[in-house]
């Protein structure tokens, strides 16, 4: 192609979504992706489905994010949940909402789903190098002049940069976008995993490796003090604990942890069940069924797998009958079940987190435009920034917003930016 216009750094959503955009409005558009294939990790999300996004109105969405949230709220104002619905939809991917609003393609295949999003920005007229990482931005008199790759350099007018974060570093999020950005000026939030699977200390996790907990209540607790709780589902892992639950949780621990303190997590087993409750329905048992092992009666109660770890950490004899269990022993028991405790003392590497917390500030990126505040003609979108979300189809939604109002943005810029305003179609 001839000299681009715009030039998209990362093929991922917010990249791809940010390059079609511009495309469509006239620009010449090069998407520079450094893997031999874009979207590889939109490709494996939502554990192989992808979650698309969310079906909440924005003001719950929003809220999603914490109190950077509201920098979302001009990208979501130009293109949010239904306008992604349909535009799905409308290049022939048929959708699905499931259970908390979740929105999934009806296949079920997130390769489905990088597939047609990169079909159409080609269809749109983006013109795709991949195997073609980026080394470093070009400036000149406080603008972006282009970028250098390798050997040689291509100039442009803008460049969006939507590199990703630091998470799954497989599928080429190995943070280089960081680097780039603070060469442009920008100052980066230290970044650590987010929605990540969080490490247990003792043995108690590894012998239920693999136990999947439905609707129970876990709360985070930081120097003994509860910052936070959820309910859902939680599985243990051969190091700790993972799941839908943790995951949500994460955030709070690992920025604790990274400050030293003290972080654990009370499960309740039984949250539907207060403990004199719980204690009536443990009398009950044990009078009806008092001739058997007490380990017997408490797989009534517990998953099998937690049943020897119970009795292990009561220091309770599972092969004695539950008759002779003592009053006392029995509230123990009780207690133990509504709160299951766990001192957290790491999480998994970026290899296994979702998503990267921190990123560059939003307080150098203008949110009407994603246009950096630091340097004119580069605009910033997707996980590269300082937002994160829970599970959920946010964070997608998030991406894909701000690719869509970046790659606007850098067109409409051009136009202002040249005496032709017929050769961009906005």
């Amino acid at each position: 192609m001839n000299t681009p216009d715009i030039i998209v750094v990362g093929g991922g959503p917010a990249g791809l979504m940010a390059a079609g955009q511009a495309a469509l409005a006239g620009c010449r558009v090069l998407l520079l992706e450094k893997m031999p294939q874009p979207a590889l990790k939109l490709g494996i999300t939502g554990k192989g489905r992808c979650n698309l996004t969310n079906f909440c109105d924005v003001r719950d969405f929003v809220c999603r994010f914490g109190p950077s949230g509201r920098f979302l709220r001009q990208a979501f104002a130009r293109f949010f949940n239904t306008e992604l619905m349909t535009f799905f939809e409308d290049l022939g991917m048929p959708l699905v909402t499931e259970r908390g609003g979740r929105v999934f393609p009806a296949g079920g295949k997130a390769t489905e789903v990088a597939r047609v999003l990169l079909k159409w920005a080609l269809d749109a007229g983006v013109v795709l190098q991949t195997s073609t990482p980026v080394e470093a931005l070009l400036f000149h008199d406080g603008r972006i002049a282009g970028v250098r790759c390798e050997n040689r350099q291509i100039p442009c007018k803008c460049v969006v940069l939507a590199t990703g974060g630091a998470s799954y570093p497989a599928t080429g999020s190995t943070g280089d976008g960081y680097r780039m950005a603070a060469a442009a000026g920008h100052r980066i939030i230290p970044v650590r995993p987010a929605l990540v699977p969080l490490v247990t200390r003792g043995p108690a996790t590894g012998r239920m490796a693999e136990l999947n907990l439905r609707n129970i209540q876990v709360t985070l607790l930081v120097d003994e003090k509860k910052v936070a709780e959820d309910f859902g589902e939680l599985v243990f892992t051969a190091f700790g604990v993972s799941g839908p639950i943790i995951l949500t949780l994460s955030g709070q621990a690992v920025d604790a942890l990274a400050a030293g303190r003290q972080v654990g997590l009370s499960i309740d087993l039984k949250p539907a069940l207060d403990e004199a409750k719980l204690d009536r329905r443990l009398q009950r048992d044990f009078d009806s069924r008092g001739r058997e092992p007490l380990a017997s009666v408490l797989r009534g109660l517990l998953p099998a797998p937690m049943v020897p770890v119970c009795l292990d950490l009561l220091q309770l004899p599972g092969d004695g009958s539950a008759a002779t269990l003592r009053a006392k022993d029995r509230r123990r028991l009780g207690r133990w079940i509504k709160n299951f405790s766990l001192e957290v003392s790491g999480y998994r590497p970026f290899s296994e987190a979702i998503i990267t917390a921190g990123g560059v500030d939003l307080d150098q990126v203008d949110p009407r435009t994603l246009q950096s505040r630091c340097m004119q003609g580069l605009y910033l979108a997707g996980e590269l920034l300082d937002l994160q979300a829970e599970t959920g189809g946010y964070n997608l939604q998030a991406a894909f917003s701000m690719g869509w109002l970046a790659g606007r943005s850098a067109a409409m810029a051009l136009a202002r930016d040249t005496s032709d305003f017929r050769s961009v179609r906005l």
